[in-house]
Formats: structure tokens, sequence, C-alpha cells
């Protein structure tokens, strides 16, 4: 396939129309009074939403130029959305402003290497540095501009969060409020009409034992262990050559094993059902919950 070769000035105003686009779709979204934005679907009904993500994640333009400029926005928007989990809208519309005013700079014959370092300093101004021992990052002037948000204000928050929807924003403030702020939220479907708040302690997911055989109280057909190690394992299990080492480990300090993993079959599982028949290790194995990046994200809240 031939490829178009663009250069200067002509490719930065292509691809600054291109964030132009999805910025300026994006944009209406923004703060407490920002508007709804219908997406079209091919199949289905129409997405309406004031989230500034999805609205990025749905357009795709035909000049590759263009799109190239719509692209980059859009990696803001998401790496916004992965790290903080909102201000997507806002972060889109920084990157507009940056490049926008950056071309204008390099096309008045500023050293683009130069600039780039001039934005690094200004990032490290506003958001603090990082110590190269620790990692842990410094005060910057974020943190000074930004103030804790509780009690009325958090379901203000949620209530702008749901499209001015006042009944959620109470249920989000409810929930921060009893599990805390190290707590996890979690939201899924419901099989009725109404949303609910159900708090666990600990942590609830749908999923059982992978052998009736690591049954604990045969009455109830239920798995306790109490005090128990915890292996977690993003992928199958099948072989039981990594586990043995382990497993003999924890033979010898007398604890209880629970095995949370995509799935635990042939060799692996059949050893470990022997060893919990023989009395030798008292263990249960169950499958990871959710999938794909949900199942990563809720093993790494397991962890």
């Amino acid at each position: 396939m031939a490829k178009q070769i663009v250069h200067g000035e002509e490719s930065r105003q292509a691809i600054l129309r291109g964030v132009n686009l999805l910025a300026d779709a994006v944009k209406v979204t923004l703060g407490p009074k920002g508007r709804n934005v219908v997406i079209e679907k091919k199949f289905g009904s129409p997405t309406i939403t004031k989230d500034g993500v999805t609205v990025a994640k749905e357009i795709e333009l035909r000049d590759g130029l263009e799109n190239m400029g719509a692209q980059m926005v859009r990696e803001v928007a998401s790496k916004t959305s992965d790290v903080a989990g909102d201000g997507t809208t806002t972060a889109t519309v920084l990157a507009q402003a940056i490049y926008r005013e950056g071309v204008k700079t390099v096309a008045a014959g500023a050293n683009p290497m130069a600039m780039k370092r001039g934005i690094e300093k200004a990032v490290a101004l506003v958001c603090g540095t990082a110590d190269p021992k620790t990692g842990e990052r410094g005060k910057g002037e974020l943190d000074r501009l930004s103030k804790p948000v509780t009690g009325e204000m958090i379901a203000q928050v949620g209530t702008i969060s749901a499209n001015n929807d006042e009944t959620i924003g109470k249920i989000i403030a409810e929930a921060m409020k009893k599990v805390g702020k190290d707590g996890v939220i979690t939201v899924e479907e419901s099989k009725t009409l109404e949303t609910q708040l159900e708090v666990v302690e600990g942590m609830q997911f749908d999923r059982g034992y992978l052998s009736p055989y690591f049954v604990t109280d045969p009455e109830r057909m239920e798995a306790t262990l109490e005090n128990a190690y915890i292996l977690i394992n993003e992928k199958k299990i099948s072989s039981m050559k990594d586990l043995l080492p382990l497993l003999e480990q924890i033979a010898k300090s007398s604890k209880p094993l629970l095995i949370v993993a995509e799935d635990v079959e042939g060799e692996a599982l059949a050893t470990l059902v022997v060893n919990k028949l023989r009395g030798t290790l008292q263990v249960c194995a169950v499958k990871a919950p959710g999938f794909g990046d949900r199942r990563k994200a809720m093993l790494q809240d397991i962890a």
C-alpha cells in the first residue's frame, strides 16, 4: 500500500485539524454544566453521554493525518481515565491548547526540543517531581490548590458524574462513607429495576471451588479457609512443575492455601485434590472473577 509522506508545516496543520475536530466534540461535555453528546451505534439504540473519553473513543476520521491528531488526544483521554478515573475532558482541552500553541511557536521559529523541555518543567512545577530513589512524587501547585472532598460534596460530585441523577449521587456518597477512602467500589448490572447498595466485609465475587473435593463442610457444601496463604495467577495452571516447591513450603507451615487463577486443570488440579484428600495440604482453587482487563483489575485488588 502506497504511503503518503508529508513534512513540516503542512503535516503539523493536518494533525492540528484532527486534534481540533476531536477536542471540539469532547469539550462540550466539560464541567457540571456540560452538554450531553449523542453517539450513533451500528446496532441498537444510540448512546447518550457526557463522559469525555467515551466520546473520544468513538471518533474515527477519514483523513489519515487528521486521524493521527485525533488518536493522540484520544490517548491522552484514555490514559487520564485509567490513572484518575475522571478528568478526561479537562485533559483533552489541555492537550488541544498545548498542541495548538506549540504549532504556533514552532511556526514562529522556536526550537521544538527546547519547547518540549519547557513543557516538562511546567509539568514538574504543576504536578510535582518524583524522587529518583523512592519514586514518590513531591507536592506541586495542584496539591496546593486541591481540597479534600467530604460529606455532601461527594454526593454533589457523584450527581454530576451521573448526569445530574441525585439518587445515584447519594448512593455513591453513602458507599464511600461506608467503605472509606481505601475501600473498593464496584458497579454491576442489577437483576432488578432498583439501584441498590450492598456492603460486603472483605471481598466477594461470583466464583465457586473448582472441585467438590475442596469442600470443608459437606453438609453445607462450603469450603472455609482461615488465615490462608493466597496464590494469585492471571493464567491457567495445568502443570505441577512450578507449583511443587511452593506447595512443599506451605505444607510445612500447616497453613491452608487458596489459589485464584484463570483456571486450574489437568495434572495440577488432580494433584491438589489428592493432597487435600490425604490431609497433606488444606487447599482450595477457584477461577478468577471477570474477563480481560476487568479480571486483571480485580486480581490487582485481591493482591
